[in-house]
């Protein structure tokens, strides 16, 4: 596996596959050909049912500005993989070169026949269970397993991930109006914290506080502003949200939660490598399941649980939300996906707390791996209608402009 830095970046909204990883692909043509004065370029699969809601276009006439370009939305071509674009390059009307990418998930893309490359593989083991064994035998923490194969910028670079989770979301907390596009969505982060704040009752208080730091995270991400994908953008509320609880609320300290940030990168890299982060790919369980599996690993790695209940927690976390679909209103990064990154932060919280008893009372027949493994199968069984291409779900049911 790779380094857990290709699990986090820092880009702009409101999605790493539809937005941030084009983003990459152009910067990528105008890398390899400067002398370009036009670029031509087609989006297939989700990328093209999905990509005015995704700020696909908007993103791809920015990158290549002042340089000139087309795109063109083919929602009629078939592709093996839903999130495939081309761009050809071309200087007075003659064809430089021509490329195909595939956004894999969390900004990664890979060019033309490429594939997921294991030549910056730093880890020596694929799957829990090979780390857990690992671990057992060299008396190691996962946290402390994850410092063992990562370089010195890790720790430099866990602090820049750091800061722009709690910046995301004390911009979000601060930022009223409405959201971008014809959904006409007003932000309510700021009112949702203001709430919390005036509840009496401790317990939903917390709760409240919680939810309103996934939404500020998620508007954010949904108004095209700056966040860190986790392992997604689509998901990019339920990390930062449990991380500004447990900074501002519960006073944790810093090291003990950039400690927790490195075990959920781990569990989101054994996600993506053994399974998938695209919500094209597998739906929303590979993305909001995904980041919830990783909040409830955060969870108890910051509150010092054992390996075992490490494991247990990101396995409840990800189990549960098996079969989710991934069905954007109107193509648009916000229903369901800003509610359901607060629902998930709610859900890693009680994950965590979950595993932390049952790993006293019982051994857990399902493994972490297992849960991954099935949650590649669901969704290659779900249909495509359901993984981000708004043809089915909550997109054809709920109301919108084009619908009616």
């Amino acid at each position: 596996m790779q380094s857990i830095q290709n699990i986090y970046k820092i880009g702009p909204g409101p999605s790493s596959s539809h937005t941030f990883g084009p983003m990459r692909a152009c910067q990528d043509s105008l890398s390899r050909y400067p002398q370009a004065d036009d670029f031509h370029v087609t989006l297939f699969g989700s990328l093209a049912l999905t990509g005015k809601g995704h700020l696909t276009d908007q993103i791809i006439e920015k990158t290549f500005f002042p340089k000139h370009c087309t795109i063109t939305f083919d929602i009629k071509s078939e592709c093996d993989h839903p999130n495939t674009m081309t761009i050809e390059a071309l200087k007075d009307h003659k064809v430089l070169g021509k490329h195909t990418y595939i956004s894999i998930g969390g900004g990664k893309i890979l060019k033309d026949d490429e594939r997921a490359s294991e030549e910056s593989s730093i880890y020596p083991h694929n799957t829990m269970d090979e780390i857990q064994a690992y671990c057992r035998q060299h008396h190691l923490r996962l946290d402390k397993y994850i410092d063992q194969f990562e370089d010195d910028t890790l720790n430099s670079y866990m602090d820049k991930i750091f800061d722009a989770m709690l910046d995301c979301v004390n911009k979000g907390l601060n930022t009223i109006g409405k959201l971008p596009g014809s959904l006409e969505i007003d932000r309510v982060a700021f009112a949702l914290n203001q709430s919390a704040h005036s509840c009496d009752d401790p317990i939903e208080r917390k709760s409240l506080l919680l939810a309103s730091y996934a939404y500020a995270a998620s508007e954010e991400n949904a108004g095209g502003g700056m966040v860190v994908t986790a392992p997604t953008m689509g998901s990019c509320g339920v990390l930062p949200s449990l991380l500004y609880h447990y900074y501002y609320d519960e006073q944790y300290p810093k090291d003990t939660l950039i400690q927790g940030l490195k075990v959920a990168g781990l569990i989101g890299n054994l996600i993506q490598h053994n399974a998938t982060i695209s919500g094209a790919k597998a739906g929303c369980q590979a993305e909001v399941g995904a980041a919830c599996s990783m909040g409830a690993a955060f969870v108890s790695s910051c509150n010092f649980e054992n390996n075992q209940q490490i494991e247990c927690a990101a396995e409840i976390g990800l189990e549960h939300h098996l079969g989710l679909t991934c069905d954007p209103v109107g193509g648009y990064v916000m229903i369901p996906c800003i509610e359901r990154n607060a629902v998930a932060s709610l859900r890693s919280l009680d994950s965590a707390r979950l595993a932390k008893y049952l790993r006293n009372v019982k051994k857990n027949r399902v493994s972490f791996d297992m849960v991954v493994k099935t949650m590649n199968l669901t969704g290659s069984k779900l249909p495509f209608e359901l993984k981000e291409s708004a043809l089915g779900g909550l997109a054809i049911v709920v109301p919108t402009k084009k619908n009616g």
